[in-house]
């Protein structure tokens, strides 16, 4: 997967929008984020789940989804996007988007 195709994907969720965050874009719902791309560097992005959630993909995917550091504990995921199939990034974007949207 390349970052043009999950920007597309996040963008692609209703009423999402693209900013910036500490130097990188990022994908917000409600003016909340959901997701980011380029972090912590070229070939990455960020999916906003529950802990729950995060277990789930990264048991499921595991070359795809990993929990970071100390943001991992509260859900914060790392998709690695060579090793991405385009079915499981759109479905954690879409939880990741339910998230935000909901609250």
């Amino acid at each position: 997967m390349t970052a043009a195709e999950f920007r597309g994907m996040a963008l692609g969720l209703p009423d999402a929008i693209e900013a910036a965050h500490m130097g990188h874009p990022d994908f917000r719902v409600g003016g909340k984020i959901f997701a980011t791309l380029g972090y912590p560097k070229a070939g990455f992005a960020m999916v906003q789940l529950t802990p729950e959630q995060q277990e789930l993909f990264v048991r499921t995917e595991p070359k795809t989804f990993v929990p970071p550091g100390g943001w991992g504990r509260k859900g914060s995921t790392h998709v690695i996007l060579r090793a991405a199939r385009k079915a499981a990034v759109r479905e954690a974007l879409s939880v990741a988007w339910r998230n935000r949207a909901t609250k």
